[in-house]
């Protein structure tokens, strides 16, 4: 079975909206062993929707639009389908009703151009939307099913994971299962070297790998006629991954960050963090409160940008930053000294460098950056040398950050544990 997914909207043409929806919709249609073959954007126009509608239409068996079902003129997506299908547009009741009932929560009235929300095309299902006015349709024909989105990924992600996966998982006679395993410390040509033998030698499940900031995933996927078969075809290949790569995996579960797993090591030995940067202003204590529960393990976030205030807050000294500068190995080590001892935290990370695009030199260029970590005393730090812009240079900076700070709490453990 095999989908192609129609994004709608002149606002995605101009670039003027992110199209996450496509990215959402692709993967969790690959979780369910459905394949996109395709991805498109038609902007707010009738005529070139249904002729996109036309070519899909030839060649698949689903396919999913999104955006395009709000009360304005210019959302003409259901109307598009309606035309393409032959089928007039009727009232839905509950559709009616539930929009009725979202105003009134807000205490609002609707305007007369919202009742178009609850029309849909004669012999559809309207799927009910909790997060907005606009329900999700399915229109069903012989030869293809239509499955009509609200734009915002705010309702659509909902829906999609609450309504149609259960309707498209009734389609399928068989079922993926996959696993993810994810990989830090390792590049994802070394990690594809280390298991070629496995990749040429797959059949069922299959292996693949996906390079992400700072790490790699390998995701095993296997299909089977129901989930236990599938997780059980799944199994002996991750063991087999765990043998080879250790303690370089941070998790085999999809839903689990690099910060997530930090704070889960933190928690389940009893240990504080805090941070302590510089070129990443932020981001890296910004990652780790994101997570639920870390109040439980971060103590105290510090950015300290300026040389005043690498000296003033968690006491580098002026001797160091004069002769050493602020990018240099010296100064990433006093900070988390500095920090650790400030915020009495059992684990302190600390990030300087050049984010760029100006400020670097021959001597130090524009991505040399050290981080520092210090557990309980002993500090260490790792000298880098990343390329890409400003963002990317500081994305890669709190990455490799939460790396090495889990890299030192394990071999710290481990010490603790074995001596």
């Amino acid at each position: 079975m095999n989908a192609e997914i129609i994004c709608v909207g002149t606002e995605l043409l101009l670039g003027n909206i992110v199209n996450t929806n496509a990215a959402f919709i692709s993967e969790r249609l690959s979780a369910i062993g459905i394949d996109c073959y395709r991805q498109c954007v038609v902007g707010d126009n009738m005529k070139r929707l249904t002729e996109q509608l036309a070519e899909s239409s030839s060649r698949c068996d689903i396919i999913i639009l999104s955006g395009g079902l709000g009360p304005t003129e210019d959302d003409m997506t259901k109307e598009g389908v309606a035309e393409f299908c032959k089928l007039p547009l009727v009232e839905d009741k509950a559709s009616r009703k539930a929009i009725e009932e979202y105003f009134e929560k807000k205490g609002k009235k609707p305007t007369e151009n919202n009742w178009k929300q609850a029309m849909i095309p004669k012999g559809a299902r309207a799927v009910e939307n909790p997060n907005g006015t606009a329900p999700g349709i399915i229109v069903e024909t012989k030869s293809c099913k239509y499955i009509l989105l609200p734009g915002p990924p705010g309702e659509l992600e909902p829906m999609f994971e609450n309504s149609i996966i259960p309707y498209l998982k009734g389609l399928c006679d068989r079922i993926l299962f996959s696993r993810t395993v994810k990989i830090v410390g390792i590049g994802e040509s070394s990690v594809e070297t280390q298991i070629k033998d496995m990749i040429d030698a797959q059949t069922n499940p299959t292996i693949a790998t996906y390079a992400k900031t700072g790490e790699v995933h390998i995701r095993v996927t296997a299909s089977a006629s129901d989930e236990k078969e599938a997780k059980k075809l799944v199994k002996p290949v991750v063991k087999e991954l765990k043998e080879r790569f250790a303690n370089n995996i941070y998790t085999t579960e999809e839903e689990v960050t690099l910060e997530r797993s930090v704070i889960d090591l933190l928690l389940s030995n009893k240990m504080t963090i805090s941070t302590v940067e510089s070129c990443t202003g932020g981001l890296l204590s910004g990652r780790i409160v994101g997570e639920s529960g870390a109040s439980d393990v971060f103590k105290c976030g510090l950015t300290t940008y300026s040389n005043k205030s690498k000296r003033k807050l968690v006491g580098v000294k002026k001797g160091t930053l004069d002769k050493y500068g602020a990018v240099s190995r010296q100064v990433a080590a006093e900070m988390v000294k500095g920090g650790a001892s400030l915020t009495k935290s059992d684990v302190c990370v600390s990030v300087t460098g050049i984010a760029g695009p100006t400020g670097g030199t021959e001597d130090k260029p524009v991505g040399l950056v050290y981080i520092g970590c210090n557990v309980k005393g002993k500090v260490t730090v790792k000298e880098f040398h990343f390329s890409g812009n400003r963002n990317k240079i500081r994305s890669l900076s709190v990455t490799n950050a939460l790396i090495l700070a889990r890299e030192c709490i394990l071999e710290y453990i481990s010490k603790v544990n074995f001596g």
